[in-house]
C-alpha cells in the first residue's frame, strides 16, 4: 500500500512529518537496541555477583539473545510481513518491555537464556521492520539525516540505560529493580512510537515479495565480512562493564564507562557523514573497523580509567556506524531485494554475535581475564575491514 495521504501538504507539514517519522525511528531503537539488548552490559557485573555467574555462564545467556536476533533476523528475510511491518515491529516493542520485566523477575541460567532469546527474536524484528519503515519514508523525502536519526536511537537507549542505572546504584536498588524501570521506560517508549510511526513502507507501488538476491562476489564478501563485525564488536559491548569490574573500577565507574560509550554512539553516524563524502561508504566500514579494533584492545591494554574510557569511546563512536553503513552497502548492492538483504546480512551480524560471547567467556574463564578475548576480538575487527577493502565494488568510470 501506498502512503500517498499526504501528497497535498504543505512542505513545513512534510519537515514535521519526517521529523516525527525519524523520532519514532530513533525511540524504536532505543527501546529495542538500547535497552532490550544492550542492558544486558551494564547490568551484568551485578548479576554475575547476585547469581553467582562465572564468565562462561554470563557469555551463554548474552549468546542466546544473539542467537534469538539471528532467528528473527532469518525470519524477517522470507517477506511474509508485506504490508504489516508495522503492526510486527508494535509487537516487537511490547514483546520487548514484557521481557525486560520477565528478566526482573528471574534467577535461574537457563529462564534467563531464554528470555533473553526471544529479546533477541523480538528486537530483530523491531530493527528490521522500524528501519524498514523509516528509512524508506527518509529516503522519499531526500532526508538523508533520517538515518543518522534513526540508528542514533541505540546511542540514546544506551546513555539512558546507563544514567538510570547509575541513579539506581546512587539510591542502593539492585539489579533485579533495574530491569524492571527498563521494562517502564520501554512501554513509554512504545507509546510514543506507536503514536508517530508511520503507518506503511513508502513503496513505488502496491507491497509485493521481493526477487531472491543475486549473490556477487561483493555482496558475498560484505556480508561474511558483516558477520566478522559482529564477532569482533560484541566482545566489548557485551563485557566492557565486566572488564572494568575485574580491573578493580566501581559501580559507578561501571555506569560511567557505559555512559561514555552511549554518548560517543548516539551521534556516530552523522559525524561519520562527511567523511562518507570525502572517502567513500566502503573506505569509512574499513576505517570504523581499524577505529574500533584499536579500542578494544585499549580497553584490556591499558590501565583504568584510561583503558575501558578510551574503548567505551571508540567502540560507542563505531559500531553504529559501521552498523548502519554496511547495510547501506548492501542495499546499494541488493538491486530489487533491499529488505532481503538487510535481514540476510543481520543473520550473517547474528551468527558472529553467538560466537563472541561464546568465546570470550570460555576464554576469560580459561585465562582469568578478559584480555585474550578482546584481542581475538581486535583482530577479527581487522580482518573484517580487509575483506570489505579487497572485495569492495569497482569505482564508476569518470564521465559516466
Amino acid at each position: 500500500m501506498n502512503d500517498t495521504s499526504h501528497t497535498s501538504d504543505s512542505p513545513h507539514q512534510r519537515d514535521q512529518r519526517i521529523l516525527l517519522t525519524a523520532m519514532a525511528g530513533a525511540v524504536a531503537m532505543a527501546v529495542a537496541m538500547g535497552l532490550g539488548r544492550f542492558f544486558y552490559t551494564p547490568v551484568l557485573p551485578a548479576m554475575m555477583a547476585g547469581l553467582g555467574l562465572g564468565p562462561a555462564e554470563a557469555g551463554w545467556i548474552a549468546s542466546a539473545n544473539y542467537a534469538g536476533y539471528l532467528l528473527g533476523a532469518i525470519l524477517a528475510a522470507w517477506g511474509w510481513a508485506e504490508g504489516i511491518e508495522r503492526k510486527v515491529a508494535l509487537t516487537g516493542l511490547v514483546v520487548t518491555g514484557l521481557l525486560l520485566l520477565a528478566m526482573g523477575l528471574s534467577s535461574h541460567v537457563l529462564m534467563l537464556a531464554a528470555i533473553r532469546f526471544l529479546a533477541g527474536v523480538a528486537s530483530a524484528f523491531v530493527m528490521i521492520f522500524t528501519s524498514a519503515i523509516v528509512l524508506s519514508h527518509g529516503l522519499a523525502a531526500a532526508k538523508p539525516w533520517v538515518q543518522s536519526s534513526h540508528f542514533g536511537g541505540v546511542g540514546v537507549g544506551i546513555i539512558i540505560s546507563a544514567a538510570m542505572f547509575a541513579l539506581l546504584l546512587l539510591a542502593d536498588g539492585g539489579w533485579r529493580m533495574a530491569w524492571i524501570l527498563a521494562a517502564g521506560l520501554a512501554f513509554v517508549g512504545l507509546a510514543m512510537v506507536a503514536r508517530y510511526l508511520p503507518r506503511d513502507v513508502m513503496r513505488s507501488g502496491p507491497a509485493t515479495k521481493e526477487p531472491p538476491l543475486k549473490w556477487t562476489r561483493e555482496l558475498i564478501a560484505l556480508t561474511l565480512a558483516y558477520g566478522i563485525f559482529g564477532f569482533g564488536y560484541i566482545v566489548t559491548a557485551t563485557f566492557l562493564v565486566a572488564i572494568v569490574r575485574d580491573g578493580g573500577g566501581t559501580s559507578l565507574f561501571e555506569a560511567g564507562v557505559w555512559l561514555f560509550t552511549g554518548l560517543a554512539a548516539a551521534p556516530s553516524v552523522a559525524y561519520w557523514m562527511p567523511a562518507v563524502r570525502r572517502m567513500g561508504l566502503i573506505n569509512v566500514i574499513a576505517l570504523g573497523c581499524v577505529v574500533e579494533a584499536l579500542g578494544v584492545a585499549a580497553s584490556v591494554l591499558l590501565p583504568l580509567p584510561v583503558g575501558p574510557l578510551i574503548g567505551g569511546a571508540l567502540l560507542g563512536g563505531t559500531f553504529i556506524m559501521v552498523t548502519a553503513f554496511g547495510l547501506q552497502a548492501g542495499r546499494q548492492l541488493a538491486g530489487e531485494s533491499p529488505r532481503r538483504v538487510l535481514a540476510l546480512m543481520t543473520a550473517a551480524f547474528g551468527v558472529g554475535q553467538i560466537l563472541g560471547p561464546l568465546v570470550a567467556g570460555y576464554l576469560a574463564d580459561w585465562t582469568g581475564s578478559y584480555t585474550w578475548a578482546s584481542l581475538a576480538a581486535a583482530a577479527g575487527l581487522l580482518a573484517s575491514g580487509a575483506i570489505v577493502l579487497v572485495f569492495r565494488p569497482p569505482a564508476p568510470a569518470s564521465g559516466v
